[in-house]
């Protein structure tokens, strides 16, 4: 009885033992500049390490053995936001623990309260894209929006609850008579004006917007409309992420081809990460990516061998005289990039800016979208481009992460 009693103690230390042992993750910076970027993890791999079951919780600590924000995501990553010096070392510390509360860099969801809109925001930038509800008011809107921020905190729901909150009272207004009160709260509150944290000032339309995707027939894109159906997969505090599936479309004699879109944005980034692929697309097909270039300003478009980049010129430029940075990236090359302009122009839309891929039935397509302001954290086209050249070089160079 007393042999099994101590072989059961020792049994029980060793446990323990192995389940106190700390897990130390170093993050090198092979790169001769500054990196400042969410790393990538298996996080079963530290659960098994730790010694504790998954969905346990734990602590992440800095060299200076501060608690850092971090995230576990869907498809089992670990996320820590590192900071690394040019060809240094960063080194974090994780332990079984209950972490201290996480401030939000990252969120987003469904607006049905404004015909479905599903926004999302980082530390940077806003964005959304248009649902069933608008699409069934027969309103033509393709594309992903961008709203401006100069603001680190999360605004957009305060943006949609202020506008939408006011528009009542705005319209009773109107039907009284009473117009220059009308006129007066709506400037107050509208979230098309910049009420010192940024604002809504880009047209999106019939077009791709800012990074949208569109598979091609004869030259021509053929463009989404709104989503069908989507599901949140992250929100927070590091990353967001989003599945959207469209309605079935006829491509190529195909009748019934879905789109489907799995896009995320990190914290502090200016792209956001677009994975796109096609169900019941039988034959290969070209398919862009890209932003819409308005007529106000055709000049500052770059298209490079990997990029498209533009200075948007806002919806009103004479009165905003700011512009938007926009982008599209494709780390993993394009056959072309270049201008696809209309015949026409309406409403100030005047064609696309797209990197253009042979797409392969059944294969999920990886690239990058994005944007700035010039209010805010990059102030010119000329740091626009420095900007996307320093987050593909950053992907063509990626962090090397070390679990021990």
């Amino acid at each position: 009885m007393k042999m099994r009693t101590f072989i059961l103690a020792c049994a029980a230390m060793m446990v323990q033992g192995m389940a106190a042992k700390d897990v130390t993750v170093t993050v090198a910076n092979t790169e001769n500049t500054q990196r400042q970027e969410l790393v990538e993890l298996d996080v079963n791999e530290v659960y098994s390490k730790l010694g504790i079951k998954k969905c346990q919780k734990f602590i992440v600590k800095n060299a200076m053995d501060q608690q850092v924000a971090y995230q576990v995501t869907y498809d089992g990553k670990l996320l820590i936001d590192a900071s690394v010096r040019p060809n240094g070392k960063a080194v974090y510390t994780i332990t079984p623990g209950e972490p201290q509360a996480m401030k939000a860099y990252v969120y987003g969801r469904q607006y049905p309260e404004r015909v479905d809109d599903i926004a999302w925001e980082n530390d940077r930038t806003a964005y959304r894209v248009y649902g069933p509800a608008l699409q069934n008011s027969g309103e033509r809107a393709f594309g992903v929006d961008v709203w401006v921020k100069n603001t680190p905190d999360l605004e957009v729901e305060k943006r949609y609850a202020t506008e939408l909150s006011n528009h009542p009272r705005i319209q009773g207004l109107k039907k009284a008579g009473r117009d220059a009160e009308a006129k007066e709260i709506q400037i107050a509150t509208t979230y098309h004006f910049d009420h010192g944290y940024g604002l809504d000032c880009y047209k999106v339309g019939p077009t791709l917007g800012c990074g949208a995707p569109a598979l091609m027939v004869d030259g021509e894109l053929v463009m989404p409309y709104c989503y069908k159906d989507y599901e949140i997969l992250d929100n927070g505090p590091l990353r967001f992420t989003v599945k959207l599936v469209y309605n079935p479309a006829q491509i190529n004699g195909d009748k019934n081809v879905v789109e489907n879109r799995i896009l995320s944005l990190d914290k502090g980034s200016n792209f956001n990460k677009m994975t796109v692929w096609y169900e019941g697309l039988t034959k290969k097909c070209d398919l862009a990516a890209g932003v819409v270039l308005h007529s106000e300003d055709l000049q500052t478009v770059d298209c490079g061998k990997n990029f498209v980049l533009y200075a948007d010129p806002t919806d009103a430029p004479a009165n905003q005289n700011f512009q938007i940075y926009v982008g599209a990236l494709f780390p993993n090359c394009v056959k072309a990039t270049k201008k696809l302009m209309f015949d026409e122009v309406v409403s100030g839309n005047a064609g696309h800016a797209v990197g253009i891929t042979e797409y392969t039935p059944g294969e999920k397509y990886t690239y990058y979208f994005g944007s700035a302001w010039s209010k805010n954290d990059v102030r010119t086209f000329a740091e626009w481009q420095l900007r996307a050249d320093g987050f593909l070089k950053a992907l063509a160079a990626p962090l090397k992460v070390t679990v021990e």
